[in-house]
């Protein structure tokens, strides 16, 4: 009997998981694919930020997904800590929806919808009716799932150990709690643990006060996956993991406090004890965020202490760009060169950090220069935009020329952050390659990288103060780095004939002091802009 019901378990949970990721991937794709997107914009508050959640999670349907998300965001320095926190905690309100649908007798039209969406999936000419048709496949291969674990848990009924088991989770909940908590933990999903809590309510195997001690521990465990995506990752990325784990643990702790009252006053919602299990999760999620986004700061300033350091937030958007300011050519000009100085110092600073990954295998910089050249992206589409609309007022020659200068420069400098980029691909190479390199060859790395970085920094100085005498010594500049990388390739190409060496690393060597080089070309056509020669 133990066989047959671990294996109509384990592939009841199976079809359960894949179901719930079909319907996940095709309500994703139906949304466009922007979830990053709109979690990266509306969460400027915590409150929003909580809104964002909800919303986010529902379209995924994972808490865990989302806040793998969230712990992405604040490691890059896009998302703060009060930000992440409020959507971490809106996507375990988000995440309840699962446990309503499945807590409703679907049954008689499970068949019927499978037939609709393997049409809509197979024969929808439009990307988004076959999205639709898979969100609506896999939620009815979830059911099938569900169906599965219910009939192969009905023997438990008559098993006295898991009967002895479950009458010590109601009597003792703090039990169903590590209980819930281990096994969420183990699958990785709070909504798994969620169907298997309902399939054996479904049967009569658990009773509702054993089935919310569960799911209040797959509250809690469910922050293991956020907790394990926080491995090696900044400060904030890892308040943050801490935050909604004491926000979970301290809730739980309350509803332990208080479990007859909780039990009595969920037990008014239903008849049901599968609806009545859905609603606690759904009423103990939502009053967890009513009671702690109010003590949020008072949680922060704890978690700040548990962890102390200095905190990364990596800014969105423009941050001088304002459409009500282009009825003054003047003002829109400046906040325009603004903005081009905020993204030129950008990029620099990416260049830095790529040589450091490239140089020192420091990991944790990468997902964090790989926002940065996003932002840079975005910061060059959001002046070409901005000017292209200034172009269109009655300017001057001046002005209009001004207007082409800065659309160069933001060109050049968004190549720069490419040439960043294209070194940390190479640093990934050299680390999963685990290749090495000479001393000299490091040397001349860090000598050459110096050479580059000084000629972009007198570069945007240049631009700054429009100082045409310094521009033009950052144009006499170039010759130097292009014959320093001439002497470089050289040096390093009869190393490679001695053995000193690597050929391997040699490759990478050579393809990192040639995007430097590139760096400097960039760095000449930004100082060129100033002499007016361009």
């Amino acid at each position: 009997m133990f066989i047959s019901i671990l294996f109509g378990l384990i592939g009841g949970l199976g079809l359960f998981l894949f179901g719930m990721n079909m319907m996940a991937s095709g309500m994703q794709k139906a949304a466009g694919n922007k979830l990053r997107r709109i979690l990266e914009l509306l969460t400027s508050n915590p409150y929003m930020a909580t809104l964002t959640g909800i919303l986010v999670t529902i379209v995924v349907q994972s808490s865990s997904t989302t806040s793998v998300m969230v712990v992405g965001f604040t490691n890059s320095g896009l998302m703060g800590l009060s930000q992440a926190l409020g959507t971490m905690l809106g996507a375990s309100i988000g995440t309840t929806i699962t446990a309503q649908l499945i807590s409703f007798d679907f049954s008689l039209i499970v068949y019927p919808l499978i037939g609709v969406g393997v049409g809509l999936h197979l024969f929808g000419k439009k990307r988004l009716y076959k999205s639709i048709g898979q969100s609506i496949l896999g939620f009815t291969i979830l059911f099938v799932g569900l169906e599965i674990m219910s009939e192969a848990m009905h023997p438990l009924r008559d098993y006295e150990f898991f009967h002895n088991l479950m009458v010590s989770v109601s009597s003792a909940p703090i039990l169903g709690v590590l209980i819930g908590t281990i096994f969420t933990a183990l699958i990785q999903s709070s909504s798994a643990t969620s169907g298997v809590v309902i399939a054996m309510t479904l049967q009569g195997t658990i009773n509702a006060p054993a089935a919310i001690a569960l799911m209040l521990g797959a509250n809690i465990g469910t922050t293991i996956t956020a907790a394990l995506a926080s491995i090696g990752t900044n400060i904030t990325a890892r308040r943050s993991v801490l935050a909604i784990f004491l926000v979970k643990v301290l809730g739980t702790i309350v509803v332990l406090i208080l479990f007859r009252p909780f039990l009595d006053l969920v037990s008014l919602t239903s008849n049901s004890a599968t609806r009545v299990v859905a609603n606690a999760h759904t009423i103990f999620n939502v009053a967890n965020v009513l009671l702690f986004i109010p003590l949020m700061k008072p949680v922060l300033n704890f978690v700040v202490k548990v962890i102390p350091g200095e905190d990364l937030i990596l800014e969105t958007g423009p941050r001088h760009l304002n459409d009500r300011i282009l009825s003054s050519p003047v003002a829109a000009l400046e906040a325009a060169r603004q903005e081009v100085l905020h993204m030129s110092n950008i990029s620099r600073e990416l260049v830095d950090q790529s040589i450091r990954i490239f140089l020192y295998e420091e990991k944790h910089l990468i997902e964090g220069c790989i926002k940065k050249e996003e932002l840079i992206d975005s910061l060059e589409k959001e002046i070409v935009i901005f000017l292209n609309k200034l172009a269109q007022s009655s300017l001057s020659k001046n002005q209009t020329e001004a207007i082409y200068a800065l659309m160069h420069i933001s060109s050049d400098v968004e190549r720069i952050g490419d040439h960043g980029i294209n070194i940390i691909r190479m640093a990934e190479i050299k680390m999963e390659e685990q290749l090495k390199f000479s001393e000299v060859a490091i040397e001349e790395l860090v000598h050459f990288h110096s050479m580059v970085d000084q000629m972009l920094e007198s570069a945007i100085e240049a631009f700054v103060k429009d100082d045409v005498k310094l521009a033009r010594l950052v144009i006499k500049k170039d010759d130097e780095v292009d014959s320093e990388e001439r002497n470089l390739r050289k040096s390093h190409i009869e190393r490679l004939k001695q053995g000193i060496c690597f050929p391997h690393s040699g490759i990478l060597f050579l393809d990192v002091i040639s995007n430097l080089e590139r760096v400097g070309d960039h760095s000449t056509n930004l100082a060129e802009v100033v002499t007016g020669e361009f």
